[in-house]
């Protein structure tokens, strides 16, 4: 197998090179002790609530919290000496910089990673304390990667591409190889789409393991570009996501070809199933996962039929999540379940009211954690006041008799 140089957009798919087993098995064995060999673990809790059995692959537990540990290890110990001697370069602003920067400090070999001049300082740092120089050029992921380009003609450097390149694909199909050996038992994979290596990768180990495994890629809804590229239609994505490590435009021909050939099909998930998904992985799992990371079983959640009766392996393959937004995610998810009831009560502004509401939510068992009282400018009479709760709940149930125990006492409740 020799690494793809450059793009291959030009090439005929049916000509296209491809990864094998044999190649991945190589991998493996080249990135063995770089790389971590994550657990893969059988989750009871996800397969109650799916009615499918859910396996996890923990690669949110790699050092850099995600799987391009696997690709970025593998492309670089396949450089030759001369361009070990120059230095590799790369364009991201996410998991594909770090992990470059990782493994080639790791080398002794010179990074350079181009990021958008939009990608946030933690990330810029983080690359840089792996000894990478960073260079910031660019509004878009497009600018940046025409940069790093340049750089690479210029300066002579090794341009480590995230997905569009033989042996980053083989390294990220090292993932499916351990999950599988570790659960022979899975059926079906469930795997995230951005540009399409670590899908390529995986199904290239798991049906030449496996054959007549079933392996589905997913997509986010904003950004189905390799489901529209294999149904023949024009691309065309955008908007914000929280899946943003797969909210890719320009999908690798690559990993385009090899999928077309092979027929596997890309679901598209709606954004509040990725969201569902992280919040099941963290309440049931115990897994803390990113919107891409997570995408995989929000597939299991949003095409059950797809899913219902089989033993489905998914790779996690990022826990990069910003605190504040994973603290969002959970919020909104207890709201959705009925958990936390957010109620809003037009009730007359004399003594006690606020007393006799509280005992009410009280003696229903539920648990008051936030109160808007607003007297001068929301209620519509100046008799009367606006109040909104924030009340912690067992579930739907106990909520629906506080509501109720509101209501008893005459009070106008809407849930808001």
């Amino acid at each position: 197998m020799s690494p793809l140089r450059g793009h291959a957009a030009a090439t005929e798919p049916a000509a296209m090179p491809h990864v094998t087993l044999a190649d991945i098995r190589a991998a493996a064995v080249r990135i063995r002790g770089s790389v971590l060999r994550t657990p893969t673990i059988r989750c009871d809790a996800l397969s109650r609530s799916t009615g499918a059995t859910i396996v996890l692959k923990l690669d949110n537990l790699q050092a850099t919290g995600a799987f391009k540990e696997r690709g970025a290890a593998n492309r670089i110990a396949l450089l030759t000496a001369r361009e070990r001697a120059a230095g590799v370069i790369a364009m991201s602003a996410g998991n594909h910089a770090q992990a470059v920067a990782r493994h080639a400090a790791l080398a002794g070999i010179g990074a350079t990673i181009v990021m958008p001049k939009f990608t946030p300082a933690t990330k810029v740092t983080r690359t840089e304390g792996w000894g990478a120089k960073v260079v910031l050029h660019g509004e878009t992921l497009a600018e940046a990667a025409a940069h790093a380009h340049e750089l690479a003609l210029r300066d002579g450097l090794t341009f480590i591409h995230p997905y569009d390149d033989l042996g980053v694909i083989a390294g990220q199909g090292t993932a499916a190889l351990e999950l599988l050996e570790d659960a022979p038992e899975v059926d079906t994979l469930s795997v995230p789409v951005g540009g399409g290596g670590l899908l390529t990768g995986c199904a290239a180990a798991a049906l030449e393991l496996k054959p007549g495994l079933r392996v589905f890629g997913v997509e986010v809804e904003g950004y189905p570009a390799m489901a529209q590229r294999l149904q023949g239609q024009t691309v065309a994505v955008g908007g914000p996501t929280i899946a943003e490590g797969i909210a890719v435009r320009d999908v690798g021909e690559l990993p385009f070809a090899w999928l077309k050939q092979h027929g596997i099909e890309v679901l598209v998930v709606p954004e509040r199933a990725v969201e569902e998904a992280i919040a099941l992985l963290a309440e049931g799992a115990k897994v803390v996962a990113e919107g891409a990371g997570a995408a995989g079983l929000a597939a299991v959640l949003a095409h059950p039929e797809r899913f219902a009766g089989r033993t489905v392996g998914i790779p996690i393959c990022g826990g990069n999540i910003d605190a504040r937004v994973l603290s969002n995610v959970l919020l909104r998810q207890l709201l959705r379940d009925g958990r936390i009831l957010r109620l809003h009560l037009d009730i007359p502004d004399r003594p006690g009211v606020l007393a006799d509401i509280a005992t009410r939510v009280a003696a229903a068992g539920g648990n008051v954690i936030e109160v808007n009282h607003q007297r001068l400018f929301a209620a519509p009479s100046v008799q009367s006041a606006e109040l909104e709760l924030m009340v912690e709940v067992r579930d739907a149930q106990q909520g629906a008799a506080i509501v109720a125990a509101l209501q008893a006492g005459n009070y106008v409740v809407r849930r808001g």
